[in-house]
């Protein structure tokens, strides 16, 4: 993920998800807290929970992204 990027909050009505950080330091707003996440270490949301992830760094960052079941068709954008 390019340094200085985020993606739309949003959530998922079906998929669970878990991150983990291979490189870097990736921040999560998880409703509405802040949780900074850092290499060689993971964070599991579970559905329904609004969130995404931020690069506030100036590197990129790499992680690993499970999600179950599939989030095709399963996320719900909202405003920030």
């Amino acid at each position: 993920m390019p340094a200085g990027t985020a993606e739309q909050l949003h959530y998922h009505e079906k998929a669970q998800q878990f991150f983990f950080i291979l490189k870097g330091v990736a921040t999560f707003e998880v409703e509405g807290e802040t949780i900074e996440v850092a290499a060689q270490e993971g964070l599991h949301i579970r559905q329904g929970l609004q969130h995404r992830i931020l690069n506030n760094t100036d590197s990129e960052i790499e992680f690993i992204l499970s999600s179950q079941p599939s989030t095709a068709g399963d996320r719900i954008n909202l405003s920030i």
